[in-house]
């Protein structure tokens, strides 16, 4: 009897433990997710969750109209990570069915957040009452108000009774597509698009804005702006140029393999050349790469030649390129993107490497160089799809001097 009995309890451990084993399943639909910024202030964001044909977990994040699609989780246990495309975050926490709670990291750039995600649809941001004005329309807005690193920005916003949605532009680029409220006279944005973590709370008049811009738990910038329809930022194409002494853009730098790849390489001979100076970390240079790619599938045979200098905040060399090679293959980008820069994406640095630039004013910036390797242009920031009608001005001014470089005619994007 003493061998059955052990026998049982052997059994009975078995089932005990394939029990404990067994993965939680998370709930599918909608969830309203946060993230700790500076000062205390929540960051918030929805997304739902599905399952594709083969059972694997799909989460839909949502920013006004866009829309991040993530398909890497992992799980032990009852903890969960979870990789952003192309970006190098994620999530890594614990959960239950209906809630996951953790950090949204960055190695590279050494920042982490918390997080919280729980199951049900709410709204991204509470509304306690109507709104009292209606803020549509351009505004002049300047960020670090009272420094010595005050800048200008744009704001484009479109307000649907208490739901607004639009986006600052700058300079360099523009700050996404943000979504929230006018609760009252109180303004509240959020973007979070698997990199970027932005959170814009402001005081509104018909007239005035006054408020704060959060960047994750690293950057809090205080920020004023007023009603100007016919406020404009500088022109792009005339912030960045070739230094007094230089006549040619010139650089040599490593591609996957480690083979070092110059101007005057054979695939640049006798063609207008874009080098576009990205990082697979910038949600602008990926707006932009994802242009490049869809014109060039318009435009395959135009005889022009893309290349990418990355700038990279990955530590090692190894890191550096597996951020490069993951941008390459989820975003079928056809042409090489060479390391010029890791450990860091600081600009000084990066100038060193350029040093025929008056400086790196922004990520992306695209330096167009005609068949006889003349600088014909060079395009500081990029104004992507949240800016909406500048984003449709560069679409066509971009073609035009496509057209203008190669002498062909091109399929408009």
């Amino acid at each position: 009897m003493k061998w059955k009995w052990s026998l049982l309890v052997i059994v009975l451990l078995a089932v005990t433990s394939c029990k404990k084993e067994a993965k939680k399943e998370l709930a599918l639909g909608d969830w309203r997710a946060t993230l700790g910024v500076s000062e205390g202030q929540e960051l918030p964001f929805n997304f739902t969750l599905s399952k594709d044909e083969a059972g694997n977990y799909l989460m839909k994040m949502y920013n006004a109209e866009e829309e991040v699609i993530v398909d890497e989780f992992t799980f032990s246990g009852d903890s969960i990570n979870i990789r952003m495309p192309i970006f190098e975050g994620h999530i890594s926490g614990t959960y239950t069915e209906n809630e996951i709670k953790g950090d949204f990291i960055e190695e590279g750039k050494e920042r982490t957040v918390p997080f919280t995600a729980t199951f049900g649809k709410r709204d991204r941001f509470e509304i306690k009452q109507d709104a009292k004005v209606n803020i549509s329309g351009i505004w002049e807005a300047y960020f670090n108000v009272n420094t010595d690193n005050e800048y200008p920005a744009k704001g484009i916003f479109m307000q649907n009774g208490n739901k607004v949605k639009g986006t600052f532009r700058t300079k360099t680029g523009d700050y996404r597509y943000l979504d929230g409220v006018l609760s009252g006279d109180s303004l509240k944005l959020s973007a979070f698009d698997g990199s970027h973590v932005f959170l814009f709370l402001a005081q509104v008049t018909d007239s005035t804005l006054d408020g704060k811009f959060y960047s994750g738990r690293h950057s809090v910038q205080e920020f004023l702006g007023a009603r100007n329809e016919a406020f404009e930022l500088p022109d792009s194409d005339s912030l960045t140029y070739l230094r007094d002494g230089y006549e040619k853009l010139d650089f040599s730098f490593p591609d996957e393999t480690g083979k070092m790849v110059n101007l005057s390489d054979p695939i640049f001979k006798d063609k207008p050349v874009l080098v576009q100076i990205m990082g697979t970390w910038c949600t602008n240079c990926l707006d932009e790469t994802r242009f490049y790619v869809d014109f060039l599938e318009k435009n395959p045979e135009l005889d022009v030649q893309f290349v990418g200098l990355a700038f990279e905040y990955a530590k090692t060399e190894e890191k550096a390129f597996e951020g490069i090679k993951r941008l390459k293959e989820r975003e079928d980008v056809p042409y090489p993107i060479l390391l010029a820069q890791y450990g860091t994406s600081n600009k000084q640095m990066a100038n060193e490497k350029l040093p025929m630039l008056n400086h790196i004013l922004s990520y992306p910036t695209t330096i167009y160089i005609d068949k006889d390797g003349q600088v014909s242009k060079i395009h500081t920031g990029f104004n992507g799809p949240a800016t909406g009608e500048k984003f449709e001005q560069f679409k066509q001014q971009f073609d035009e001097t496509l057209q203008s470089l190669t002498g062909e005619k091109v399929v408009a994007k």
